[in-house]
């Protein structure tokens, strides 16, 4: 069974962010690490106890940015990572005066975020040497029921 929710165990959320984006995609540790997490409010995705997937919210105004969202390789194809991206929207929803969720979304999975209502704004740009759009999706007014 599959468990999202907030966490504080920043040691989990960085462990599966080095397998992702470090050790799997070749990103630079100075990339990765860059200082905010502090400031972050961060999703855990549990599957029967182990820890499988991450996302980080931060949080300026009324935009919402998604991002650091993984999952680990062997945990891929069984829903997890839209799930996270569906439990971070309602996150940002669900606080005072967010109306938009942003997200840099690498190329290749422009379709996957697409199909969970992102649409891509703006020219493609590189983040730590890989591909990016920013992706864009208006948030729902929870006062007043849209």
């Amino acid at each position: 069974m599959l468990e999202i929710g907030r966490s504080d165990d920043l040691a989990a959320c960085r462990a599966l962010r080095r397998a992702v984006f470090i050790e799997e995609q070749g990103v630079s540790e100075a990339d990765e690490i860059d200082g905010r997490d502090g400031e972050a409010i961060h999703l855990l995705a549990r599957q029967g106890g182990r820890v499988v997937g991450t996302a980080r919210l931060l949080v300026s105004g009324a935009v919402g940015k998604i991002g650091r969202v993984c999952v680990l390789r062997e945990a891929r194809g069984q829903g997890i990572g839209a799930a996270l991206i569906r439990a971070a929207v309602a996150e940002l929803a669900a606080l005072e005066g967010v109306a938009e969720a942003r997200l840099g979304a690498q190329t290749h999975a422009l379709g996957f975020y697409a199909r969970l209502g992102f649409v891509a704004e703006g020219p493609e740009f590189l983040d730590a040497g890989i591909p990016h759009r920013m992706m864009v999706q208006a948030l729902p007014d929870a006062r007043y029921g849209r």
